[in-house]
Parts: structure tokens; C-alpha cells; sequence
């Protein structure tokens, strides 16, 4: 399957188009072979993204820990790692399943799952972790895919720079951009979870 980089403004600029291949269902995105990419469907549309750097996948891991402990501390809910499929149609995004960095959703969500198929909603908590490949306006992309399928909180880490953009559902832009003297702040989707900037990007 060949790939290319959608043009600015397209579907999903934050990865590529999968070439040679038909309309795709979240379903088949669940059936992919593991061929060492990750691989994302948009609105019908197959795209790829290479695999993260080595900083970036650190980052994840980091985040996807510290939230999975507070989660079962508290019986929360689900935290997702970066292979877990959410499935947008039942808020109009037909065939769009997305896979956060880091994913949460609340424990009420478990009776709608059906275990051998996409969580058939948008993650409460969706974190992405910038790749070097990616900026601002492909990542604001998928941020604002996220806030359209009833995602509240946005996590956008930038590992050059040390900073977070914080989405929230009607935000256009970031409504925040923590730095390094911050801290990740859960809000009303995870009450009392706080994880400093500084812990987040020590070395």
C-alpha cells in the first residue's frame, strides 16, 4: 500500500493516506496486520502514521502510567494505551476511528462495549504526543475531530518545547498552552489529578 501526506486543510493532515485501498470501516482498522505502522481511519479514508521517536514514546508510556494509576486509585474508569480504537460514528463521524497517545474514559461507558470491537464512542481524555513530523495545525486537526465526537479535555504534548496544548469542547484554538512551571490539571474528567510539566519532560 503506498501513502502520501494530505495537502493543508484536508481530512487527517496529521498522517498519510493510505493509497490502493477502497473505503475502509473501523472494523477493518481492527483487523489490520501489525506491519510496524499505526494506521488510523478518517471518514472512510485509511491513514498512517510512522512510529513515534524514542522522546515521544517515553512520554506516552509516562502519561498513560501516572493517569492508569490515578484511574484505578480513584475506580475511575479505562486508560488506553496507543493501540486503543475509538469509534466516532454515533457522533456523525461515519467510519472514524481514532487512537489517542493516551486515552480515558469513565467506568459508566463499560456496559456499551463490546469487547472484540472499537469502544463505540470519543475517548473522555484524548493525549497526543507530537512526532517530529507534526505541528500545530495538523495536531489542532485532530484535536478539534476529538472535541467534535464529545471529547472534554484535549492533551497536545510538544516534546521540543516543553509545553502542552489544553483543548476543551467548543474551543477553535488551544484555551491554554502550559509550560514547564505548570501542570497537567484533570479537571472535571479526572478530579484531583495533577502531574507537574517538570516531572512530565525530566530527563
Amino acid at each position: 500500500m503506498e501513502a502520501h501526506a494530505y495537502p493543508s486543510g484536508a481530512l487527517a493532515p496529521w498522517a498519510e493516506v493510505v493509497r490502493g485501498v477502497g473505503p475502509f470501516t473501523v472494523e477493518e482498522l481492527l483487523r489490520l496486520p501489525d506491519d510496524g505502522w499505526q494506521y488510523e481511519v478518517v471518514e472512510g479514508v485509511l491513514v498512517r502514521m510512522a512510529g513515534s521517536s524514542s522522546e515521544a514514546t517515553a512520554l506516552a508510556a509516562r502519561l498513560v502510567i501516572r493517569i492508569g494509576v490515578f484511574v484505578e486509585d480513584h475506580d475511575l474508569g479505562v486508560v488506553t494505551g496507543a493501540d486503543g480504537v475509538y469509534d466516532f460514528e454515533s457522533r456523525g463521524q461515519k467510519n472514524t476511528g481514532l487512537i489517542p497517545d493516551a486515552g480515558f474514559y469513565h467506568g459508566w461507558r463499560r456496559p456499551s462495549i463490546n469487547p472484540d470491537k472499537a469502544m463505540p464512542f470519543a475517548p473522555d481524555l484524548a493525549v497526543e504526543v507530537a512526532s517530529p513530523s507534526q505541528g500545530r495545525r495538523e495536531l489542532a486537526a485532530k484535536a478539534l475531530r476529538y472535541l467534535a465526537g464529545g471529547t472534554t479535555l484535549v492533551w497536545v504534548v510538544w516534546p521540543k518545547t516543553r509545553t502542552v496544548d489544553v483543548w476543551h469542547a467548543g474551543d477553535r484554538q488551544p484555551s491554554t498552552t502550559l509550560g514547564i512551571g505548570d501542570g497537567l490539571d484533570g479537571e472535571d474528567v479526572l478530579p484531583g489529578f495533577n502531574y507537574p510539566l517538570a516531572a512530565l519532560f525530566r530527563p
